[in-house]
Parts: C-alpha cells; sequence; structure tokens
C-alpha cells in the first residue's frame, strides 16, 4: 500500500494505520528529514529477520541503528551520558544525526553490535517521530539504497512503492526525500568522532 501522509501535520489515523501494521511484524518504508527509511517494530524478531533478506545481509552483521521520539525516550536504549554530551544532543536532535552509544540491557540483543553499541536518530519529521510515539518502541531504521549509479539512495516514494510494494506492507509517501544521509557520530568514547560525514554539521552546532 502507498500511503499518502503530509509531514506537516501527519493524519493520526494514518498514523494509527502504520502502527497497527508495525505491532503486527509488518514492514514499513517511510521518510525521515534525510533519506527513506526501511523499518519495523524494534521488538519483532521476525520483522527484523525480514529487513535482513530484503537488504542481503545477514543479522549478527547488520548495523541496524533507530528511531526514536525524543530525548527522553533515547535515555531508555543507551548507557547513561555525561554533561556535555547531552548538551550536544539537546543541540543537535531532532536533526539528521545518527550517534552511536553504549547500549543499554533495553536493547534487543539482536540489534546490539559485538561491541554492545547502538545508533540512535531522532529525525526532524514528525511523520517517522509520531508513529514512534504512538508505537511505544522505536523502529529499525536503514536506509532504501538505490540501484542507480549516480543516484545512492531513492527519492521519490512512488517508485520506491514500485520496486518494494511487495516486500513491505505501507509505503509511507511524505513528499521527496534527500538523497544525502545522516552524520554518524561516535559518542562512545571522551571524544565524538564523525564516523561519516552526511547531512548534519555537527561543528557548526556545538
Amino acid at each position: 500500500m502507498l500511503l499518502k501522509i503530509y509531514p506537516e501535520n501527519p493524519n493520526p489515523k494514518a498514523i494509527e494505520q502504520v502502527v497497527e501494521v508495525l505491532k503486527n511484524g509488518g514492514l514499513i518504508i517511510y521518510p525521515t528529514d534525510t533519506i527513506y527509511g526501511l523499518g519495523c517494530d524494534i521488538t519483532n524478531h521476525k520483522a527484523i529477520e525480514k529487513i535482513c533478506q530484503i537488504r542481503g545481509i545477514k543479522l549478527d552483521k547488520a548495523n541496524f541503528s533507530f528511531v526514536c521520539y525524543d530525548l527522553q525516550n533515547i535515555a531508555e536504549y543507551i548507557k547513561p551520558i555525561d554533561t556535555a554530551t547531552f548538551r550536544m544532543l539537546k543541540k543537535t536532535l531532532p536533526g539528521p544525526f545518527t550517534f552511536i552509544f553504549n547500549a543499554s540491557h533495553k536493547v534487543p540483543k539482536m540489534l546490539s553490535s559485538k561491541k554492545k553499541t547502538v545508533g540512535i536518530r531522532v529525525p526532524d519529521n514528525d511523520i517517522a517521530r509520531e508513529i514512534v510515539k504512538l508505537l511505544g518502541n522505536p523502529i529499525i531504521s536503514t536506509s532504501i539504497r538505490d540501484d542507480d549509479d549516480i543516484l545512492e539512495y531513492s527519492t521519490d516514494p512512488e517508485l520506491i512503492y514500485e520496486k518494494y510494494q511487495d516486500q513491505v506492507d505501507i509505503v509511507i509517501d511524505g513528499g521527496y526525500g534527500e538523497n544525502v544521509a545522516s552524520t554518524v557520530v561516535d559518542c562512545t568514547t571522551d571524544e565524538f568522532t564523525i564516523l561519516r560525514e552526511g547531512k548534519g554539521k555537527l561543528d557548526e552546532l556545538v
């Protein structure tokens, strides 16, 4: 199903429809403040395995991050952080960043890497955040890649739907996505280390 949801004021009924699918172990493709993401409820083992099949990766090799609603939501899934890190998160989120933290025991074992870390996102997109808020759990965040030699990521929701309609339950049309991924920042040591330069400019904000 291709479901149109406007990012400015997401229709609550449409959000409920998406959450119902997630609760039943379904997969969705959804907009963020960067590229479109493929996701499911982080507590559903079978749904996560399906995402691995679509992405052509083994579960033990997967580095999925996940989407939280806000800072309070993040705190449940990461080990305690210092004041400097908290201030940095407050300045940058919601925003186009993925932050790597030491995972708390609430992160499903299948989603924390061998290093026991987890990637966290709070995108500046109300569709993604309202889904997470109503669901009550974060959702998986993994990017939709494009087969095109020039474009790395698919940006047109209608074309995404044509490609993935038989593999996912809902593709959300939230308008055109971007072709630049989030900036990935490692916060597991005393220094913030940028692992991937993306849309977010950390030095401009901290």
